[in-house]
């Protein structure tokens, strides 16, 4: 199997990815729900962290920091940036923001490796809805610093339309930021998956297909 076709079955192993009827955030009704809060286990964790690796060497994106945006970002960052040594051994950094800026001690509001002009970083979030996190992350790095912001990396790119707009909320993101959005994986790999055998579920394949033709982005 491809690493794609391995996280796939990683998700529904780990039951992030199921099929079924689910009313999204959105209002509307998906034949599959995402929840990456079912990764709880440190051997997930670490399983987790390859898959970004992966991404990020297989697309070739250059980095010097992966950077997590608090809170769920923070556990990936670390996962990824393992990884990133053990399996590639390429040694990079890491840092992820505070809520609130810490007005003692060391003080300030990153932990980890102090951002430089033209530092090339990755932003590591699970999920991408609606952009906030992206949104967020780029004015607090500039803040920092003048960095490099080389890709933001996700699992999952569901393709779908968002609710203002034809583009996906990864097509958005480069057309606000200018930042290229990576997925470790995206809504056709995962139909491609069903329809191969990859993972249980072609009893839902024909509700993904009309799913992803009344919402999917245009590619």
């Amino acid at each position: 199997m491809t690493y794609k076709e391995e996280f796939i079955k990683f998700m529904v192993d780990s039951g992030v990815l199921t099929f079924g009827e689910f009313t999204l955030k959105s209002g509307r009704k998906a034949p599959y729900f995402i929840n990456c809060g079912n990764y709880k286990t440190g051997a997930q964790l670490a399983r987790l962290g390859e898959f970004y690796a992966d991404c990020i060497v297989d697309n070739k994106i250059p980095v010097e920091t992966l950077f997590g945006p608090a809170y769920k970002g923070i556990p990936l960052a670390v996962a990824a940036v393992i990884a990133l040594g053990t399996k590639y051994g390429y040694d990079v950094s890491y840092c992820f923001d505070r809520k609130e800026t810490k007005d003692h001690g060391e003080g300030g509001m990153f932990v980890g490796k102090k951002l430089c002009d033209k530092e090339k970083v990755i932003i590591v979030d699970d999920v991408m809805t609606s952009g906030k996190a992206l949104r967020e992350s780029v004015p607090k790095l500039k803040s920092a610093a003048d960095v490099d912001i080389t890709g933001m990396v996700i699992t999952v790119d569901r393709m779908e339309k968002a609710l203002d707009t034809d583009a996906s909320a990864v097509e958005q993101a480069y057309l606000d930021f200018g930042v290229k959005v990576y997925s470790i994986v995206n809504m056709e790999d995962i139909i491609s998956a069903i329809r191969d055998g990859i993972v249980e579920g072609k009893e839902y394949l024909d509700k993904m297909l009309e799913y992803r033709e009344q919402y999917g982005a245009a590619q």
